[in-house]
């Protein structure tokens, strides 16, 4: 084995997932705040974020089939080049003089935050399998961290900066992670299928859900699931305007949610000692399902903090366990499809939920919408549960 295989890769791909999710904190969970400041309604809010969204979930598999061929450019190739568009959208933002364009160029780096997921997850999992010494779920809890850091320090800056710093936190750490992931000693897999067939097994969406058709169950379970997470995210702000707080209750609130995730993401891997991950990626849609009927029934601020807590075993675990779960279930040939097609159920929760969440509230008001995420995420809770593979 050579050297760099026995190389610790945790703290760098720490690094990675940790800049990863202060994206994700900055352009998903301050979608609102940005949107409604540069003049957008929420149902207008709603079809930027849901056209973002199938605009993603078009391309996730194709550049996830064309990633997994032996021919194709490395992971890292393809994350940063994501990278230089998405600095290049955020210096943009900076300039845009009109409430079209700004639409537009914001919907374009949702996209681009979305297609990067899989990438990233699959950075760390491959990276594994090649036998690199990296624990997945304490890089993915650093992730959480910096989402919970962030999250607070950007509510407090813009209670007092306004939406200007949303676009300057956005380039901040586009240029970091560029850096860590120059850094990050990815070599892509020599590793080739054995004979064509496999291949030409899944070479479209429609081959590859015949191949594994129990997993093409537990996705729509999971869209269902991602659906009600993505209306309590996406309209965090106007949940928390509901409950009597502002842009600074809600970085707190989403910090406190960030944090929970710790306990789980720091000790997967001894969970996945006392159970197989399935069982832990089945417990998963009972407690998304709880979180959004907390978040409906809070009669005010100080018990919507209280009900954060459930993102422990919510988002949480599915972060962490739904990557292995992919994992462990996909051959070879189809790791960084498994983990588009996994990522792509958010992408579709998130499209949904968009259309959905913003003219909810704009006609029937924040509880309508809570009460539907409710439902959603039970419904997706019970699919995944009788749905989800037994695992090694």
């Amino acid at each position: 084995m050579s050297s760099v295989k026995t190389k610790n890769l945790t703290p760098l791909y720490a690094f990675i997932q940790g800049l990863y999710w202060m994206y994700f904190a900055a352009i998903m969970g301050y979608s609102g705040f940005y949107l409604l400041g540069s003049g957008f309604s929420n149902t207008e809010i709603g079809i930027i974020i849901a056209i973002a969204g199938i605009l993603s979930a078009v391309l996730q598999p194709v550049l996830a089939s064309y990633a997994d061929r032996p021919e194709s450019p490395s992971l890292k190739k393809f994350l940063q080049l994501l990278l230089v568009l998405q600095l290049i959208l955020g210096i943009s933002l900076l300039f845009c003089k009109s409430i079209l364009l700004t639409g537009v160029v914001y919907g374009c780096g949702v996209t681009l935050l979305q297609l990067l997921t899989p990438f990233i997850n699959s950075l760390g999992m491959e990276s594994i399998n090649q036998g690199h010494n990296l624990n997945f779920g304490i890089a993915r809890g650093m992730g959480s961290v910096a989402y919970a850091a962030l999250s607070y320090v950007l509510g407090i800056i813009t209670s007092r900066t306004g939406i200007t710093a949303v676009p300057v936190c956005i380039m901040i750490v586009t240029l970091v992670l560029m850096g860590c992931l120059a850094l990050f000693p990815f070599t892509k897999s020599s590793s080739v299928p054995t004979g064509d067939n496999s291949k030409k097994q899944t070479s479209n969406p429609l081959q590859f859900l015949r191949k594994y058709k129990r997993f093409t169950i537990v996705l729509v379970g999971c869209i269902l699931i991602y659906l009600g997470h993505v209306l309590l995210n996406s309209f965090t702000f106007q949940i928390v305007q509901s409950k009597g707080g502002g842009s600074s209750e809600m970085g707190t609130a989403t910090a406190i949610a960030a944090m929970s995730e710790l306990p789980t993401l720091f000790l997967f891997g001894y969970m996945l000692k006392k159970a197989r991950c399935d069982i832990w990626f089945r417990l998963t849609g009972i407690f998304f399902t709880l979180k959004s009927l907390g978040s409906l029934l809070a009669p005010n601020m100080t018990v919507f903090y209280g009900i954060q807590i459930f993102q422990m075993l919510g988002w949480g675990l599915m972060a962490a366990a739904s990557v292995y779960y992919v994992n462990s279930i996909m051959d070879a040939e189809d790791a960084i499809k498994g983990q588009a097609y996994i990522t792509m159920t958010y992408t579709l929760g998130s499209v949904i939920g968009a259309f959905l969440g913003g003219a909810l509230i704009d006609f029937s008001g924040v509880n309508t919408m809570l009460l539907f995420a409710t439902i959603s995420a039970a419904v997706g809770a019970v699919i995944i549960f009788f749905s989800a593979e037994k695992t090694a």
